[in-house]
């Protein structure tokens, strides 16, 4: 393909993955009230004082949190249609037997993804909402704005679904034979070092606390990484000998 071709070719594919996300914003705007109360309640559950909940200061601040929330309920239904896409663009450049893993591709990174969501939901924002929400004094009342509030929930959330895309990472670059177990174990101190500094860079409190529970599922994932490159490459040499 000639480099017209592959900016042709990548066209095509932004503009069938922007249109997923659209249709996934819509449906999700279609069903929005739900999503709201799924991502607010449970913060507002940690407010000092529950039966204030948030504040907004702007006529639109309200209105566009419901749009934000439906266009990140949109991203993850959409999920599935753009790593496809994604995975249509770079296979001309890969082997024929590499090709064949475009579903293992979109179901391991949605699945791991959609765990990164739902684990900084349930667990990480919680525990940094708590902290940020505990210097309350006779002097100081803690009532958040809504926008502020969302984006560093959202912050958090996509940070998660993308860190946990690790084992997805080490699966692929396995079978291509760039990395393998023993490298990873060899390596292991060094990278324990860089998830910490990541979790440090990602955590916007910067407590412990939080900071630990960040890297906690990170560190796991590594070594769950392990046993994957541990499984694929094996098989990789089964084929090639």
């Amino acid at each position: 393909m000639s480099f017209l071709d592959h900016l042709d070719e990548l066209r095509k594919r932004l503009v069938v993955s922007v249109s997923s996300v659209l249709v996934g914003f819509v449906l999700a705007f279609a069903f929005i009230e739900p999503m709201v109360q799924f991502v607010m309640e449970p913060l507002v559950a940690l407010l000092p004082d529950p039966d204030t909940g948030f504040i907004y200061t702007e006529p639109t601040e309200a209105f566009f949190l419901y749009i934000k929330v439906a266009a990140v309920v949109g991203l993850i239904l959409a999920m599935p249609v753009v790593l496809l896409q994604f995975w249509r663009f770079v296979a001309p450049g890969l082997y024929g037997h590499e090709k064949k893993f475009a579903i293992p591709f979109v179901a391991m990174s949605t699945f791991f993804f959609v765990g990164g969501c739902l684990f900084a939901h349930y667990f990480l924002f919680p525990v940094a909402w708590e902290f940020l929400g505990g210097f309350s004094t006779e002097l100081m009342t803690f009532t958040p704005r809504i926008a502020p509030t969302f984006s560093l929930y959202i912050r958090l959330v996509l940070a998660c679904g993308v860190v946990f895309q690790m084992p997805t990472l080490v699966f692929f670059t396995a079978r291509v034979g760039l990395v393998n177990a023993r490298f990873l174990v060899r390596n292991t101190k060094y990278a324990i070092l860089i998830i910490f500094i990541i979790a440090a860079v990602l955590t916007p409190t910067g407590d412990p606390a939080t900071l630990t529970l960040m890297a906690a599922p990170m560190v796991v994932l590594y070594g769950l990484s392990i046993i994957i490159a541990w499984v694929v490459a094996p098989r990789r040499t089964s084929e090639d000998s």
